[in-house]
């Protein structure tokens, strides 16, 4: 049975996806927004995804995101808050009932940044563990087609086991010698 979600080898149009809704995003945010960025799967070329655009604003206050709900909606968000991760903002966007993209909005200095910025980074640079992360997930949603939740958990202790590799390799790249 397939999945609303699907799932496909990489797209050359993910990132051009990202250009378009990170210009959505720079007009709605303005002066709020201090950077945007391109996470997940479909910001690896080669990798295998959902075809879904996960996009990481970086804003100068998270508080101030409540205030932008209306615009957001406007625009064709959906809103749903932290949604698990306190400090977040999460809204996604469907196009006739799929997912097109989730936006996770972090406060300047917020922990979570580094982690998402990491994972992706070190499977751009690491082949065999982008090779090994894109096996199990092609196996975890062979296993679990239609459902979102069990594809995810089925990827979580994988993630979770190379999260500290990727984010000591991420420090380590971005430090600047004194």
């Amino acid at each position: 049975m397939p999945s609303r979600y699907g799932f496909t080898n990489y797209s050359p149009h993910w990132p051009q996806e990202f250009d378009r809704v990170a210009a959505q995003l720079r007009t709605l945010l303005g002066d709020k927004l201090i950077a945007v960025h391109h996470i997940g799967s479909t910001s690896v070329p080669g990798l295998a995804a959902k075809p879904i655009i996960d996009v990481l604003p970086i804003v100068k206050q998270i508080e101030r995101m409540d205030l932008l709900t209306p615009q957001f909606q406007t625009a064709g968000f959906q809103i749903w808050g932290e949604y698990g991760l306190p400090g977040r903002r999460f809204f996604t966007k469907d196009n006739n009932g799929e997912r097109t993209h989730n936006v996770h909005v972090y406060g300047q200095g917020n922990d979570h940044i580094e982690r998402h910025l990491a994972f992706c980074a070190y499977l751009r640079r690491h082949d065999a563990v982008c090779r090994e992360y894109e096996t199990l997930k092609r196996k975890v949603y062979a296993q679990h087609p239609a459902d979102i939740t069990a594809y995810n958990d089925g990827k979580n202790n994988w993630i979770k086991s190379i999260e500290p590799l990727a984010v000591a390799w991420y420090r380590q790249q971005n430090s600047t010698p004194i």
